[in-house]
C-alpha cells in the first residue's frame, strides 16, 4: 500500500544496502590482510585451531635455534676433545721412547720436561673449551656432565640430552704420570692406553649426540613445513574467491543506493495524486 507517512520501500533499501556494505567491508579486510580469518565471528573454531598452531610453529621455530645452538656446543666439545687426543698419542710416543731401553738417563729427563708441559696442556684445553663462557671438557660445569635437556619440540616432553665427559688431568689419570725413568715410562704406557680410550669414548658419545641432533634438526623442519601449511588452509584467504565476492558485494551496494534513492522519491510522487 503506498503512504507518504513510512517509506517501506526505503526501509527495506537501507536494509540491504547496510547488509551489502558489510560484506563488502568484511571482503575488503580479508584482502587487505590476506587472512580469512579477521574477526573470531568468522570462524570461531578456525581462529582457536589456527591460534593453537601457529603458537606450536613459533615454538618450533625457537627449538630449532636450540638445536643450532646444541650442536654447536657438541661440535666445540669435539673439537677440545681431537686436540686432547691428539696430546695423548703424543705422549704415548714420549713415553715409548723413554721405556726403550736405548734411551738414556739424561734424555729421559729432555722427554719428561715436554711430557709435563703436555699434561699442562690437557688441563688447558679442558677449561679452555667453552660455550658462552662455561668450560665443556673440565668438569667445572656440572650442567654439562650431569646433562642438560635441550627443548626440540612443542611440548615440555620433547627433549635431548648434552652430556658431556670430563678430560682433565685428573679424571684422565696422568697427573702423576712421570717418564723420567724406564719404569714410570712402562706404567705411563698403560695408563695412556686407557686414557685414549676415554677420550675415544667421549668423542663417540659427542658424535652419537650430535648425529641425533641432526636428525632432530630435519625433523623441526618437516614439522614446521606442514603446519604453515596447514595454518595456511586454515586461516589463508582464498584471494579468487573473496574477490568474487567483494565484486558481486559492491554491484549489490550500488544497487542498493540506486534502489535507495529511487524509493525516496516515491512519496513526492505520490503527493502529485493530491494536485
Amino acid at each position: 500500500m503506498p503512504a507518504i507517512s513510512t517509506n517501506i520501500a526505503a526501509n527495506s533499501a537501507v536494509r540491504y544496502l547496510n547488509i551489502n556494505s558489510n560484506q563488502e567491508t568484511s571482503s575488503l579486510s580479508k584482502l587487505s590482510s590476506g587472512s580469512r580469518i579477521t574477526a573470531a565471528s568468522d570462524d570461531a573454531a578456525g581462529l582457536a585451531i589456527s591460534t593453537r598452531i601457529s603458537s606450536d610453529i613459533t615454538t618450533l621455530q625457537q627449538a630449532a635455534t636450540n638445536v643450532a645452538q646444541a650442536t654447536s656446543i657438541l661440535q666445540t666439545a669435539d673439537g677440545g676433545a681431537s686436540n686432547i687426543s691428539d696430546i695423548l698419542a703424543r705422549m704415548k710416543s714420549l713415553a715409548s721412547e723413554s721405556d726403550s731401553g736405548t734411551t738414556t738417563d739424561s734424555s729421559r729427563a729432555y722427554i719428561q720436561s715436554e711430557f709435563k708441559q703436555l699434561i699442562g696442556e690437557v688441563d688447558s684445553i679442558a677449561s679452555g673449551t667453552r660455550y658462552s663462557g662455561t668450560s665443556l671438557l673440565d668438569g667445572s660445569s656440572t650442567t654439562f656432565t650431569a646433562g642438560v635437556n635441550v627443548m626440540v619440540g612443542s611440548s615440555s616432553s620433547d627433549t635431548i640430552k648434552i652430556t658431556l665427559s670430563n678430560l682433565s688431568s685428573s679424571s684422565l689419570a696422568i697427573t702423576s704420570l712421570d717418564v723420567s725413568t724406564q719404569t714410570g715410562a712402562t706404567a705411563a704406557l698403560t695408563a695412556l692406553d686407557t686414557a685414549i680410550d676415554t677420550v675415544s669414548k667421549a668423542r663417540a658419545d659427542i658424535g652419537a649426540q650430535e648425529s641425533r641432533f641432526n636428525f632432530s634438526a630435519d625433523s623441526i623442519s618437516t614439522q614446521t613445513q606442514n603446519l604453515q601449511s596447514a595454518n595456511s588452509a586454515i586461516k589463508d584467504v582464498d584471494i579468487a574467491a573473496e574477490q568474487a565476492k567483494l565484486s558481486s558485494a559492491e554491484v549489490k551496494t550500488q544497487a542498493a543506493v540506486s534502489a535507495e534513492t529511487a524509493a525516496n522519491q516515491m512519496p513526492q510522487y505520490l503527493l502529485k495524486l493530491l494536485g
